[in-house]
């Protein structure tokens, strides 16, 4: 009989901040939004403007559906969502900065496709920052979210 040593259980191979490369790219599993996101995060998020959960104000305003929240489009881009965050370990301090532009609309019954690339490396002393380009497509192959993410590693 062997021993368990759960710091052998991973999901994905552990790397460190030296064995990241700029243009590597790490893909989320792809998630279809549905009307249950959509009240779930009115709910969490306080925001009651008619254009997230008012369908006549919607098609009164030219919309085809209930219009997503930009901070609920951006929840899908969040990197723990695929397995950078499994590979990287207990290397990972913190989240430090994220930039995005709102770039089409999301409604119930779109299928949001996420990604992330390394744009930079950036080398400190004890620490780096890997940088990344977040991006998520929807079920059309057009872009919806294109931003950056930055992320604090211990080397």
């Amino acid at each position: 009989m062997t021993g368990f040593d759960p710091k052998t259980h991973n999901v994905t191979e552990r790397r460190g901040f030296a064995d990241l490369a700029v243009g590597e790219v790490y893909r989320s599993p792809s998630r279809t939004v549905t009307d249950a996101h959509f009240a779930a995060f009115q709910m969490l998020s306080g925001d009651n403007h008619p254009i997230h959960y008012d369908i006549e104000f919607c098609r009164a305003h030219g919309l085809r559906g209930l219009l997503a929240h930009g901070f609920q489009v951006l929840a899908f881009s969040a990197v723990g969502a695929g397995t950078f965050p499994h590979m990287i370990g207990d290397r990972l301090i913190g989240f430090i900065e994220q930039s995005c532009q709102f770039l089409k609309g999301v409604y119930p019954g779109d299928t949001l496709y996420p990604a992330h690339t390394i744009t930079a490396l950036i080398p400190q002393r004890t620490t780096g920052v890997v940088v990344m380009a977040a991006t998520i497509h929807n079920q059309n192959s057009e872009l919806v979210l294109s931003g950056e993410h930055k992320y604090l590693l211990r080397k």
